[in-house]
């Protein structure tokens, strides 16, 4: 095996593990919900799930370095960096909503070569490497099938989907509401089934465009390669795929113009 490959088959894995360890905390009714200085929530759950994912790395590839949402960044000497969101969606965790997800990723210099989104509460799995295609796990012993967006050729007809609106109204630079809510009437549908999920919808065909307009490296690593290699398109809101904006959206090939042309006219 490659040393992409290798790590691709243990990333699944341990987003696996960490999944089945945030669910001993989901709809707990003892849970405590911190604050963290950005006044996003966080629980026992999210910190205890990165503490596993970076343990199990240590031990595999510890010589790569690690970053992660909640515990920072962890120094390495190879060419591989681990990208780490134990629960993308500590929102819907919290309120027991099911639609959170563990998200993990690989660079290789700098750059996303694996992808993993981990639905726990669901069983659902979409993962990808880059050259390699994106492959789709309905639950947990299911057969791995092609993940693929959909060929829904126009906005009317599709479904847009974001995480929550008032990140758009947080945004400092131009009108980005009034940009969701373009999207918003050009659309057949639009919902807010959003943060990692909503990627995993448009890797598999479900939905058509998944857009935030605030973003973090760990909310965004993973979504490139599975978003790329399921036949999409992902990057910032002005259509380069990068990571790094601090912005994200996902279409599939057929609409990406016509919601670019929406999106680049804020």
């Amino acid at each position: 095996m490659s040393e992409t490959a290798k790590r691709l088959e243990f990333a699944v894995e341990i987003a696996r593990q960490a999944g089945e360890l945030t669910l001993q905390y989901f709809r707990r009714s003892d849970l405590a919900v911190e604050r963290k200085a950005d006044q996003s929530p966080v629980t026992i759950a999210d910190r205890s799930a990165e503490e596993l994912l970076r343990k199990r790395i240590s031990e595999r590839f510890g010589d790569d370095s690690i970053i992660g949402e909640e515990l920072g960044e962890q120094a390495g000497g190879s060419a591989f960096q681990w990208v780490l969101d134990p629960i993308d969606g500590t929102k819907s965790f919290i309120h027991g909503v099911p639609l959170f997800t563990t998200l993990v990723a690989v660079l290789q210099n700098d750059e996303p070569v694996i992808g993993v989104i981990h639905a726990p509460a669901l069983a659902e799995t979409v993962y990808a490497a880059k050259g390699s295609g994106a492959w789709y796990l309905e639950h947990a012993t299911a057969k791995p099938q092609a993940a693929r967006v959909s060929n829904v050729a126009r906005l009317s007809e599709g479904l847009v989907l974001t995480s929550e609106f008032e990140s758009f109204r947080q945004r400092k630079t131009g009108d980005a509401m009034e940009t969701f809510m373009r999207l918003q009437r050009g659309a057949r549908l639009s919902r807010t089934w959003g943060d990692g999920y909503g990627y995993l919808m448009v890797a598999t065909g479900r939905a058509e465009v998944m857009i935030d307009p605030i973003t973090n490296l760990w909310d965004a690593a993973p979504l490139l390669p599975i978003i790329e290699e399921a036949g999409g398109h992902f990057g910032d809101w002005n259509g380069k795929p990068t990571i790094r904006t601090g912005e994200a959206l996902a279409t599939n090939h057929r609409v990406k113009d016509e919601v670019l042309s929406i999106v680049r006219a804020r």
